[in-house]
């Protein structure tokens, strides 16, 4: 599995990137993601008031999640962070457990995807996000504008070429 050159190109400019203008795309997407799965963090209980990390393994990234306020925050590696719970993979992996297109059982089993922290935390979060029906190109075309149809076409592609081997 390997991001499809259309996406690589712009993903390698990342370490070149200021933080911020990452942070900005990011929190816009997540914000995106909640407007259309507004419920998606209430299956975790106990658990949504904990700090979930998602590290691609290929970018320089974290992702950090706080369910509760809500709110994702971005960090470089090699900052000093906290979470209660995290999970390390390559992206495009981490794109399709957000969908529910692979299995993280057997991924974790295989140790293409390393969970870090409070296992019962992320295994609700995982329970939560199972239950959303996340399609990111769908929910990507939401924000297309009169564009949407071309906007959902290309992330089709783009998910299509980079999910390759893994569903």
């Amino acid at each position: 599995m390997q991001i499809t050159s259309i996406l690589a190109l712009p993903l390698k400019a990342v370490p070149l990137m200021p933080l911020v203008s990452i942070e900005l795309v990011a929190s816009r997407l997540f914000k995106l993601l909640l407007l259309a799965h507004g419920d998606m963090f209430e299956r975790l209980g106990t658990y949504k008031s904990c700090r979930f990390s998602f590290a691609p393994t290929d970018l320089p990234l974290v992702f950090l999640i706080e369910p509760d306020l809500p709110r994702l925050k971005v960090v470089r590696k090699d900052e000093t962070f906290t979470a209660d719970a995290g999970v390390e993979a390559p992206l495009v992996m981490l794109l399709a457990l957000l969908e529910g297109r692979c299995d993280a059982d057997a991924l974790f089993f295989s140790r293409d995807l390393k969970v870090i922290g409070d296992m019962e935390a992320m295994l609700a979060m995982r329970n939560a996000l199972d239950d959303c029906d996340i399609d990111l190109p769908r929910d990507l075309a939401r924000i297309g504008g009169p564009a949407a149809p071309i906007v959902h076409r290309l992330a089709v592609e783009i998910r299509s070429r980079s999910l390759k081997g893994i569903q």
